[in-house]
């Protein structure tokens, strides 16, 4: 693990004032899986200066979009014996502003994460602001992005630790997000367990969490930032890779990495999911993963 690290991650995110040309990102990034922050990337989107309240009420204020509401921030997370998802809600776009502007005011956290590529679905007025692909990126890998997504919440808002099987472009327009990562090299020592669905429901400014049928899921156990118990022993070998990506800033998450993402109130990101490539890396880290997950079943 540490000989991986040195000779692979150094511990640390490079970061780039421009992007690289598209042979140098897959080169240099995409291929030894090593992520990486653009720091001017993003200045030809008018996004950057024109997503105000003002603006985002005008061009699409009356519009219906499909909004995450949990109790305390945590979406698709463990809570007890569940993995529970959020419950969702359709509403008007300029409600959820109202909310951002006072959102202790109000039952629950409000978040616009649905990850079906709900920014070329919900969110078409907005397209021109930004792109619905980076150019050089879809040259690099070859294919377009299987989704666009649009991320706004506040500070309470929490991604809670997963890995995907997507090579992630992170573009933040306004606010900052803050990732805690681990390379796939640390799957030994990231816990996982085995949990029956749920979502929430509120009633009566109560929420419960209702069962949802199917199979139980996969899920990482911890918080980074608060739950390093003694029953999590293996997770205190590894050290997270702590980032910040600013507003105008881009992150490229490799494939198959560790992250946790937290985020100043009102930010704004945007991000593309190109599907990784299924090559020896996949099968190596899923040869990785499944003896980690029987080892740590066997020393529960």
């Amino acid at each position: 693990m540490q000989e991986a690290r040195e000779l692979c991650f150094q511990n640390e995110i490079n970061v780039l004032e421009l992007p690289p040309s598209s042979l140098c990102f897959y080169r240099d990034w995409v291929a030894p899986n090593r992520p990486l922050i653009i720091k001017n990337a993003l200045g030809h989107w008018r996004a950057l200066s024109k997503w105000t309240n003002d603006y985002l009420r005008d061009q699409i204020g009356g519009k219906e979009v499909t909004v995450s509401v949990t109790p305390n921030g945590y979406a698709d997370s463990v809570v007890g014996d569940r993995f529970v998802m959020p419950e969702e809600r359709r509403m008007k776009f300029v409600d959820f502003l109202d909310i951002m502007r006072h959102p202790t005011r109000h039952s629950g956290v409000f978040y616009i994460q649905k990850q079906n590529s709900n920014f070329s679905e919900e969110f078409k007025e907005l397209l021109s602001d930004a792109e619905l692909h980076i150019p050089w990126v879809t040259d690099a890998l070859g294919r377009w992005p299987d989704a666009v997504n649009m991320w706004m919440g506040d500070s309470r808002a929490v991604t809670s630790m997963h890995k995907d099987h997507y090579e992630n472009i992170y573009c933040v327009v306004k606010g900052e997000k803050q990732f805690i990562l681990h390379p796939p090299t640390d799957a030994p020592f990231i816990p996982y367990d085995w949990y029956l669905q749920g979502r929430y429901k509120e009633v009566g400014g109560k929420f419960d969490i209702i069962s949802e049928p199917g199979e139980k899921v996969p899920w990482i156990c911890i918080d980074p930032l608060s739950d390093l118990s003694s029953s999590h022993r293996l997770y205190k070998v590894v050290k997270p890779i702590v980032c910040t990506v600013r507003a105008g800033e881009m992150l490229y998450l490799p494939s198959l990495w560790f992250h946790h993402v937290r985020q100043s109130h009102a930010c704004i990101a945007v991000n593309f999911w190109y599907d990784m490539d299924y090559d020896v890396k996949y099968n190596y880290f899923q040869f990785v993963s499944k003896l980690s997950q029987l080892w740590q079943l066997q020393h529960k």
